[in-house]
């Protein structure tokens, strides 16, 4: 079956639609918010933790130069030697890269809940078809991330620019200071630049977002074809089940007949309505075991006639117990006074025919 064209696709999506998205993992996704909240993590662990893994390395570093001459590069000791830096280089680096870790996690969670789904990963030959692959090249999307590219390379330009070229001096003076003076001002200043880099994204990344949640929500939408297709999946189909409803009343009509010859009594209106009711001893109130109208009301009638069951002729009250009770349930308690006189009567018949 052909696709459906995208401009066909005119009706909003239905949360089985979404729900279906999402565990396809086709869900919003901004590459954009996740370099934002990697940049800001990066920003805030400069911030936090570069005077402590300085300090540590430059331990570290002093230690291994200031006793160069005693350190052994033979044999095992080299390896050793490797695996006491790499110890003391992850100790350091240890919380930083977890932080960094959690931003790049949280730059996920935010646009949406976690997702496990292999479909974006199994091996499709549109992925690898030279037609698909030209649209993919010259679709919105491509040309989005082209806009991103030029609008990001725009901002880190002139955000260094700005930033740096009032330092020109004091970066030419750089050569003669101190090793140990270098690292307070180019952590001020990467500080600057990172931070002043994050701000300026934090509005592409806000209208990427935007941008991705369109174009997911547009790649959503259904077609009538569609929407008729679903509705008959979850609500049925509306022939399949007009004839579902005919059998039940069919079924019920047959069981309610077949329950006509246990009436007591069957009160009537006399072209229309007839509803037959139940009553022993011990019985709270009677109970309505058929009811019917027009034909079914006729075929009630015959059967109570065939069986000696006596038809009582009361046109409000078959209307009333018509519209007020169920079939196999008693009778409201408005009506017991009125059903009690009817079925008294009934009861007087039949000790006169008795004598």
């Amino acid at each position: 079956m052909a696709e459906e064209p995208e401009n066909d696709k005119t009706e909003q999506p239905s949360q089985k639609r979404l729900d279906e998205a999402l565990k396809r993992g086709d869900v919003v996704k901004s590459q954009e918010v996740g370099t934002w909240f990697v940049m800001g993590g990066a920003t805030l662990v400069l911030m936090a933790f570069s005077g402590g893994m300085s300090q540590g390395l430059a331990t570290t570093m002093r230690g291994l130069v200031a006793n160069s001459w005693q350190i052994r590069l033979d044999g095992p000791a080299l390896p050793h030697l490797v695996k006491l830096l790499g110890g003391e280089l992850l100790s350091v680096l240890a919380i930083p890269f977890v932080l960094l870790l959690l931003a790049a996690l949280g730059g996920n969670l935010v646009q949406h809940r976690l997702v496990w789904s292999l479909e974006g990963i199994t091996p499709k030959l549109s992925k690898i078809s030279p037609l698909a692959g030209l649209k993919r090249l010259f679709s919105k999307q491509a040309l989005a991330n082209f806009g991103k590219g030029i609008l990001k390379l725009v901002i880190v330009g002139t955000v260094l620019t700005v930033l740096m070229w009032p330092e020109r001096t004091r970066m030419e003076a750089l050569v003669t200071l101190d090793p140990a003076a270098l690292l307070p001002f180019t952590t001020t200043l990467a500080l600057k630049i990172m931070g002043s880099v994050v701000a300026m994204l934090a509005i592409v990344a806000a209208a990427d977002y935007l941008f991705q949640y369109r174009q997911w929500y547009e790649r959503q939408k259904m077609t009538l074809q569609e929407v008729k297709e679903e509705f008959k999946q979850t609500e049925g189909d509306p022939t399949i089940k007009g004839k579902l409803k005919q059998m039940r009343q069919a079924r019920a009509r047959k069981r309610m007949i077949a329950n006509v010859p246990k009436a007591s009594v069957v009160i009537t209106n006399p072209t229309h309505y007839a509803v037959a009711l139940q009553y022993e001893r011990g019985m709270q109130a009677p109970v309505c075991v058929a009811k019917g109208v027009d034909a079914l009301a006729l075929k009630i009638r015959d059967i109570a006639g065939q069986h000696r069951i006596p038809i009582v002729e009361n046109p409000p009250l078959a209307r009333a117990l018509h519209a007020s009770v169920q079939v196999d349930e008693p009778i409201p308690p408005e009506h017991y006074k009125a059903v009690a006189e009817v079925i008294g009567y009934v009861l007087r018949l039949r000790r006169a025919a008795a004598r």
